[in-house]
């Protein structure tokens, strides 16, 4: 009975056959990619295929350093590297160590070669891109009449913009003559004043692509008075356009969302504008309007005839005040003026007289208050209550006393 092994044991017997092939250690195989998938850690798995046959591989990110270009499906390649068998699974796999396009080489070679030459010469400089515009009316294609990329085109400025012109002027966007149909669209269109053109076509191998790649149809693009949005190929496919164009687009319908405004979000912002500038109306009127009414509020303070109304009243309680005040005055006065009245009745000459006294004055009417103000030999008048006496002085006698106290008054009242 023959032994019996495990499935670890197969696989690593199978591997070390495999590691024993030496043309297997060091191959080279033509095929083309499809399902490329670039892994987060850097490493690249995808599978090799042709008409029969497919074979897994992988390119690991320690690698990568030789790889010079983008990985994509449907390029034909020539991968180096060894097949081994992968222990866990049990299958086996080509391990890549360089790859390189396969008939294509040399496209890429004057690819890279042209791209240099015109970027020093300044043909891919920023200060040379034109704006594309936002507003565009009239849009020309350069593009296959037949093709995806221009039903693509049509379909999405249909939705977008139903107002946009679309000129075509088609072209041949591959093979023998391309380049130079493409020259002439763009400058057919060139000449008729519209506001951005959209050169492109859809995706390809790089030689259905190439056109796009020629020295001649960069420098239409550069010489090119409007704006020029390149679309050539898929997201990846890169091309001499897109580096001369104003503006990349990744595919023809991408090119189309550019270039065409949304019309119908327009009008969603129209309406959103118009809605906004009546609300603001209307607050402003209300403000307005409340304004007017604060106005005519002061107007009416400010108006003449209340002015004088209210001057009338002012009038009024000023002269009620005056009267009051008068009044109080008044009594003040006739109070103030029997205090007077009383004094003075009671400091009266006629008074004195009426009670039997007399009222003396020399003959200038002067009045003689004391004895020494007299002198002897002169005239003196004597006033009474019913008539007057007229005498003359025949002796000044002063008394004592009186002439004591005056001293005193004279002295200041001392001794």
């Amino acid at each position: 009975m023959a032994g019996i092994y495990t499935v670890s044991q197969v696989n690593a017997y199978i591997k070390n056959m495999f590691a024993q092939d030496f043309a297997l250690s060091r191959i080279s195989i033509r095929g083309e990619i499809s399902n490329c998938k670039y892994h987060t850690s850097g490493h690249i798995y995808f599978t090799l295929k042709d008409k029969s046959g497919t074979l897994s591989a992988v390119m690991f990110a320690s690698q990568r350093r030789g790889l010079s270009f983008q990985l994509q499906e449907g390029q034909q390649v020539v991968v180096t590297g060894s097949v081994d068998v992968y222990e866990r699974d049990g299958k086996y796999q080509l391990y890549a160590r360089t790859i390189s396009l396969d008939g294509m080489g040399n496209l890429y070679e004057r690819f890279q070669a042209l791209r240099r030459e015109l970027e020093e010469m300044g043909m891919f400089a920023p200060e040379y891109k034109q704006p594309i515009p936002r507003y565009a009316g009239k849009i020309g294609v350069v593009t296959a009449s037949t093709g995806a990329a221009i039903r693509d085109i049509m379909n999405i400025t249909a939705r977008r913009n139903p107002y946009v012109q679309l000129i075509l002027c088609p072209a041949l966007v591959q093979g023998e003559g391309a380049a130079a149909s493409i020259v002439r669209g763009i400058r057919i269109l060139d000449q008729m004043g519209l506001d951005v053109l959209i050169v492109g076509r859809g995706g390809g191998s790089i030689e259905d692509l190439w056109a796009f790649n020629e020295e001649s149809v960069a420098r239409a693009i550069f010489d090119c008075s409007t704006p020029v949005i390149s679309a050539v190929g898929h997201e990846t496919d890169v091309t001499i356009a897109d580096y001369v164009a104003d503006l990349r687009a990744p595919t023809p319908s991408a090119a189309a969302e550019l270039a065409v405004f949304d019309y119908r979000q327009f009008e969603e912002q129209r309406r959103g504008y118009e809605t906004e500038l009546n609300s603001r109306i209307r607050r402003m009127v209300e403000w307005k309007r409340h304004d007017v009414e604060n106005y005519r509020l002061q107007m009416k303070l400010h108006d003449p005839a209340h002015q004088i109304q209210e001057q009338r009243q002012r009038l009024a309680d000023i002269e009620d005040d005056m009267r009051d005040l008068l009044e109080r005055k008044l009594v003040e006065a006739k109070h103030r003026l029997a205090l007077v009245s009383g004094r003075l009745d009671g400091s009266s000459p006629l008074k004195r007289i009426s009670n039997g006294y007399g009222f003396v004055t020399d003959d200038e009417e002067k009045r003689i208050l004391h004895a020494r103000d007299a002198r002897a030999g002169s005239g003196i008048r004597i006033r009474m209550a019913d008539g007057r006496i007229s005498a003359e002085v025949t002796a000044v006698e002063e008394y004592p006393m009186e002439n004591e106290r005056r001293k005193r008054r004279d002295h200041g009242g001392q001794g």
